[in-house]
């Protein structure tokens, strides 16, 4: 136990430990076990809004599975894209640590995600408004992206210094994930779910595009004017 929060605190620390020790299947399950682990408390934490008893016991449930199924599922499908464009700049030799790398950040994204449920609970507490819920969830989503930008810089400097070209990959690789992730998390919606509406896992409409919506929000907006 001891020896797994020394690891967590390498994590937290951005120790390049965590990406160049051990075998790649390895170190890529533990920090994979991590994003799963600390993505269902705040998972857990997320869906408690409107209370945890009767139906809403089950939205907790969808909550806790959803917050790591989205990390999870966005970054495999984001890899085979990286994978193509590190061969093609001929960084296909560092792949792996550059997986442990984006790993390492997206682990030490959610344990920072789970240290603000907290707030989450708090904020539940104090403020009935399902919006209000939504906004603030959003606001500790994008706190534990931005503090997790100063790991993945942490992570990938010894690529970085090796090979100049990883900075651009670094960079092809947040706009592949921010893309996917967009998506992701318009089907998977909703994660806290509206205590006025019926619990279920998926929108009736989950799987339009979120881009499409958006384009035509914005549409509809330029028209009015």
């Amino acid at each position: 136990m001891t020896a797994y929060f020394h690891r967590l605190d390498d994590l937290l620390r951005g120790h390049s430990a965590i990406t160049q020790s051990g075998r790649v299947p390895r170190a890529a399950l533990w920090l994979a076990a991590q994003v799963l682990v600390f993505g269902v408390a705040y998972g857990t934490a997320m869906g408690t809004f409107g209370g945890v008893l009767g139906e809403r016991f089950w939205q907790v449930a969808y909550s806790a599975a959803k917050v790591p199924l989205l990390l999870l599922v966005t970054f495999c499908i984001g890899l085979p894209s990286f994978f193509v464009l590190n061969t093609l700049y001929g960084l296909r030799d560092d792949f792996g640590e550059a997986v442990r790398a984006l790993l390492a950040a997206q682990a030490g994204m959610t344990l920072i995600l789970a240290s603000l449920a907290p707030f989450t609970m708090l904020w539940y507490a104090s403020s009935a408004d399902y919006v209000g819920a939504t906004l603030f969830n959003g606001v500790m989503f994008a706190v534990a992206t931005f503090s997790a930008q100063w790991l993945l810089r942490a992570f990938y400097r010894p690529l970085v210094q090796r090979q100049p070209r990883h900075r651009w990959l670094l960079r092809a690789w947040l706009a592949i994930y921010a893309f996917v992730a967009v998506q992701m998390a318009w089907v998977l919606r909703p994660f806290i779910g509206d205590p006025s509406q019926p619990v279920q896992f998926f929108r009736d409409d989950a799987w339009g595009n979120a881009y499409v919506v958006v384009a035509n929000l914005i549409w509809e907006t330029v028209r009015r004017w």
